[in-house]
């Protein structure tokens, strides 16, 4: 853990412009027409100033190899499975389309832990993103780095059961059934690799999962545009995501959201009433 503490404060920084083109197949992926002067929609910012390392400098996993050298932002954690677990966003000010980005990130913690599938290493990394009249989007997110699953340990996550996610008492509901497209649509949007949304036996022989995960962001974008169709375009102050369980391809996705002003609740469930992601909003 020592060794892992020289990464806490460590910083890069990257610039990008929201291409016209990128904005147009970001609405395309989410089936959504655009805002009204030339705003983007918010989330869009998970798109712009992205890791590039070349496709030699990948893991196994698809994500970029770690090492301990000064140009490794991350830490070289023995972990192997890697997911984005959380995220708190703050968003200032509307993004536009044309306009250039730069984001700045910080390594802000590293936090050892045990749960039920073992040892746990989070790492919490602070982005601002900053538009040419400042800043837009601050976003705090935190990554989770686990051991391989155990030999004999079932799928994740569990075949669903019998029961059926019940909409009474949300405001808004909506359903999806992320299919291969959009998972290949919105990795092209991130320059994400990770093999778990593509690769399908790596998902399931080599990171036991039952089939191709949802992107943790990808579902937290559905929830963001939830809000979108819900409050108007651009709406939310706040929004704060935590992956729960699994999202499955192919599989329903039940949207769903209620409140208003600083207590916006949002969720994510499974056909049978399993939660996925939990969160919170401000408008």
């Amino acid at each position: 853990m020592s060794d892992w503490q020289d990464w806490l404060g460590r910083s890069e920084s990257r610039t990008d412009r929201v291409d016209p083109g990128m904005v147009t197949r970001w609405l395309a992926t989410l089936d959504r027409a655009a805002p009204a002067g030339g705003l983007v929609p918010q989330a869009l910012h998970w798109c712009l100033c992205l890791p590039d390392a070349p496709t030699a400098a990948l893991g196994e996993d698809g994500h970029p190899r770690r090492d301990d050298s000064p140009d490794s932002f991350l830490p070289p954690l023995p972990l192997p499975r890697r997911m984005w677990a959380s995220s708190k966003v703050e968003f200032v000010a509307p993004l536009r389309v044309g306009e250039a980005v730069t984001r700045s990130s910080r390594v802000a913690s590293i936090t050892e832990k045990n749960g039920g599938s073992g040892r746990l290493v989070f790492v919490d990394v602070e982005h601002e993103t900053h538009g040419e009249a400042g800043l837009a989007v601050r976003d705090v997110q935190s990554l989770v780095y686990r051991e391989p699953a155990a030999p004999g340990t079932p799928p994740a996550p569990p075949p669903l059961g019998e029961g059926r996610f019940d909409s009474a008492g949300w405001d808004a509901h909506r359903v999806v059934a992320p299919a291969e497209p959009l998972l290949f649509r919105f990795s092209a949007l991130t320059f994400n690799s990770h093999r778990i949304h593509y690769d399908l036996p790596y998902a399931t022989q080599e990171e036991g999962y039952r089939g191709l995960v949802v992107h943790g962001p990808l579902t937290a974008t559905l929830l963001a545009d939830l809000a979108q169709r819900h409050f108007g375009d651009n709406a939310l102050k706040r929004f704060a995501f935590r992956g729960v369980s699994p999202a499955i391809c192919g599989e329903e996705l039940h949207l769903v959201l209620k409140g208003a002003g600083d207590a916006v609740e949002l969720g994510a469930f499974a056909a049978d009433g399993r939660q996925v992601m939990s969160a919170s909003g401000a408008v």
